[in-house]
């Protein structure tokens, strides 16, 4: 079986407040998977987007992306008690 190592598996966004977050895993050549996360506020030319790498992997694409939302709601969690 050939495994294309670019494709990028990717989960349903969440939104909390005026915060968008979006995990993805990627498969890395060892054969677990990275995670990595977005967190986009604002619209147009006000936008921003946030993207996390995480070091650690996971043996399946369903917990990379739990994990990389996981840390993504921490983050705006953390970012909503700061404002």
């Amino acid at each position: 079986m050939i495994q294309n190592h670019n494709k990028i598996a990717s989960s349903h966004p969440v939104t909390i407040g005026k915060y968008r977050i979006a995990a993805c895993s990627k498969p890395l050549l060892s054969g677990r998977f990275g995670a990595q996360v977005s967190i986009a506020s604002g619209r147009g030319s006000a936008s921003t987007d946030r993207v996390m790498s995480f070091h650690d992997d996971f043996s399946t694409p369903d917990a990379a992306a739990r994990y990389a939302i996981a840390q993504g709601i921490h983050w705006v969690h953390s970012a909503i008690r700061t404002q």
